[in-house]
């Protein structure tokens, strides 16, 4: 039973005293707190922000992993450099680099084509489905539980994609309590445009990431194509740009502290509403554990591309971001431990059920909630494993294709309604996209030896965690593990993709049977895989089925104290708000909120990754910036900060301003803040973005593109 006191879902979702800078919203919450909204300084009308067919927010578009806006009515589209980082190392080779050199394309036939797994998506509809889903969910536990909402999902999506172009799916809120009908146009045919060179739209590397203050100038422009018929469509010459609904303007003008920002994207996951025992596993096993396995590969891949110049180009993108990931991971650790988050999170979940024990709703509540936690118990009991073989497969090219190739066989065998999500008729595109993209992101000494670095770790686990079929294949000791992989990988033909896309449109039965060596080996290990996947999903029907219960006492709970209660981020669409705010980081340490290039040239050492172009250091020294320097300083702005709430696909996401117009490009938070997905601080809590200002100066006196500066409104000076 549902607390009473409740009410309806969007008196639930919003409390009284809102702060300005926390909150991922759903569009469908914006008009509720329009009155905040208004008094922050937003010009607009917060019911047109409700509506996803209407401008801004059917501007906003999901690129790959993260966010993208489109910026002209002819299919241009900003986002970030680090973004479309794959798109730039898929068409890079040791004689035409492009990470290092940047690109420039001068007119349309110019513009390269994206890896063939790059989608470019735009939201049309997202609508609510709670009572379709839990219907046929009602009564059952467990794997059933799953397989009902599994089920009507994919009835759901199947009947959405109907309509040619269109890319469904649900997307639940709250852990299970509301689902939603998420309706997206799918652009298949995305080119790249202009890129800058690596010094400048990653300028600081890992040694700025995640660090205040930034100078990176990191975006980079794409644009979408469909077919002659205007419908979506792959990849060809005689295609023609999409035509959005609508695009963002940006603005002649820049902001200053005190200034209000609005920011919609996509943001990946946040876990604000996890439980106390998730927090402790997070901060004692899970971040220490993920980050020292990911700096093992990253030094493979490191130590590996020095001797082989070619071999680091194309495992320059898969190093960008275990990077990016190891910083923000061990980020997050440090911010969870200086916030004191476990015993925080502790302590406010023991109040929240001291309150529930005194509400009518407790005892249907409770049990509930202590299963919730027994299940959790029961994930941790084989966390190892289940990282190292989900890198396994992550972390690889080959392997994964050959796993991905054995699963899709398995299930062709079934009715495509009982298809495994992911394996559908449906995604049979996308995964010819993730095979043909594999030639130029494949090494086998680098493959192998992260395979060796994961596999050694998976040999040493108690027999618990252990699975049979990968002692059997791998053996018990480096010694046959490392024998394994020379004659695996010595006897197989996927490293050709005529050969991988060949055994793409094979029947089920000849991939059983096939004599390739890594074929067989993925043959072999699939069952074990399979058998892990089952286990899964039973822990997550229960979880779904449960966790409600938990966020019905959280949120009448925290409704109770007038704090904020959204929906923790999914990749959904969703809009924060605040101003351009300075940081004060700690004791004696105060940042001001905007940079400029005089701190290129303060950075610069001439060696990477301070080795800041001759072009951009020339047109710094000439100090031409008429028509984008601050009115009152003078100075050329670079990067700001703001209060926005933002995480892991808020990258790319534009910044707008009190008018609606694109200002800013987010792509960072700072250091102090990295461990927002999970708690959220407003001391520390900031985001940082490249200033408009320096995109279009850098396009019009550095590395100039008129054409595309005259396409997006603001014609060079």
């Amino acid at each position: 039973m549902r607390l009473k006191t409740m009410g309806l879902a969007m008196a639930m979702l919003l409390a009284p005293a809102v702060q300005a800078d926390e909150g991922m919203w759903m569009p469908s919450q914006l008009p509720a707190i329009g009155k905040q909204l208004r008094a922050a300084g937003f010009q607009g009308n917060p019911a047109d922000l409700a509506d996803l067919t209407r401008a801004p927010l059917n501007a906003v578009v999901k690129v790959g992993g993260a966010t993208g806006s489109f910026v002209s009515d002819e299919g241009l589209v900003l986002t970030n450099h680090h973004v479309a980082f794959g798109v730039i190392q898929y068409n890079s080779n040791a004689q035409r680099d492009l990470i290092q050199n940047g690109f420039v394309s001068h007119e349309r036939s110019e513009e390269l084509p994206a890896n063939p797994d790059f989608r470019l998506r735009v939201t049309t509809g997202f609508d609510k489905i709670t009572e379709q889903v839990l219907a046929a969910a009602r009564g059952k536990t467990g794997r059933a539980y799953f397989d009902a909402v599994d089920a009507i999902s994919k009835t759901l999506v199947a009947e959405c994609e109907r309509e040619p172009g269109m890319r469904c799916s649900v997307v639940n809120m709250f852990y299970g309590r509301d689902f939603y009908l998420v309706k997206q146009l799918e652009l298949r045919d995305v080119r790249l445009v202009y890129a800058p060179p690596r010094a400048i739209g990653n300028y600081g590397d890992e040694v700025d990431n995640f660090v205040w203050p930034r100078h990176a100038g990191d975006f980079t422009l794409l644009r979408a194509y469909v077919g002659p018929d205007g419908k979506p469509a792959d990849y060809a010459k005689d295609n023609v740009p999409y035509h959005p609904p609508a695009h963002l303007q940006l603005a002649r003008e820049g902001v200053r502290e005190g200034d209000f920002v609005m920011l919609a994207g996509y943001p990946g996951i946040t876990y604000r509403h996890r439980t106390a025992a998730e927090f402790a596993d997070q901060v004692q096993w899970r971040l220490p554990a993920t980050v020292q396995v990911m700096q093992q590969l990253q030094h493979i891949i490191e130590d590996t591309g020095r001797d082989d110049r070619q071999a680091a180009i194309r495992y320059a993108s898969q190093l960008q971001s275990l990077k990016n990931n190891i910083k923000r991971f061990q980020g997050e650790l440090d911010g969870l431990k200086r916030s004191d988050a476990v015993a925080v999170r502790r302590s406010d979940e023991d109040a929240m059920m001291a309150w529930l024990a005194a509400q009518p709703q407790a005892g249907t509540l409770r049990p509930q909630i202590d299963q919730v936690n027994q299940l959790i118990a029961s994930v941790n009991a084989t966390r190892e494993r289940d990282l190292l073989l989900t890198l396994m497969s992550s972390q690889t090219q080959l392997m994964r294709s050959a796993i991905l190739l054995q699963r899709l066989a398995h299930e062709r065998d079934r009715p495509d309604a009982q298809r495994e999500a992911g394996y559908q008729m449906r995604d049979e595109d996308l995964i010819a996209g993730t095979l043909r993209q594999v030639q130029r992101r494949y090494d086998p000494l680098i493959e192998k030896r992260l395979l060796i670095a994961l596999l050694t770790r998976y040999q040493k686990l108690p027999d618990a965690q252990r699975l049979q079929a990968f002692d059997t294949a791998f053996g018990r000791t480096p010694e046959s593990l490392a024998q394994k992989l020379d004659q695996v990988y010595g006897a197989t033909h996927l490293g050709d993709e005529a050969q991988r896309l060949a055994w793409l449109k094979a029947e089920p039965a000849a991939l059983g049977q096939s004599n390739d060596a890594l074929l067989s080996l993925a043959a072999q290990l699939l069952p074990a895989l399979l058998r892990m996947e089952d286990e899964r999903k039973a822990r997550e029907g229960d979880l779904l089925r449960l966790r409600p219960a938990y966020m019905d006492a959280l949120i009448a709970y925290r409704e109770k104290q007038g704090r904020a209660v959204y929906p923790d981020a999914n990749a959904t669409l969703r809009v924060s708000y605040g101003k351009v705010t300075p940081l004060k980081a700690r004791d004696g340490v105060q940042y001001e909120p905007l940079t400029t290039t005089a701190g290129i040239v303060e950075k610069n050492t001439g060696v990477a990754p301070f080795d800041a172009p001759r072009p951009l250091l020339d047109a710094i020294a000439k100090g031409d910036y008429e028509g984008y320097a601050d009115a009152k300083s003078g100075a050329m702005p670079v990067d700001f900060l703001s209060n926005l709430d933002t995480t892991g696909g808020n990258s790319g996401s534009p910044v707008l301003n009190a008018r609606g117009e694109l200002v800013g490009l987010n792509f960072d938070s700072n250091w102090e803040a990295v461990s927002a997905s999970w708690m959220f601080d407003p001391r520390y809590k900031r985001a940082i973005h490249v200033d408009m200002r320096y995109m279009r100066w850098l396009m019009d006196k550095v590395y100039p593109a008129p054409p595309l500066l005259k396409e997006m409104g603001v014609p060079a000076r």
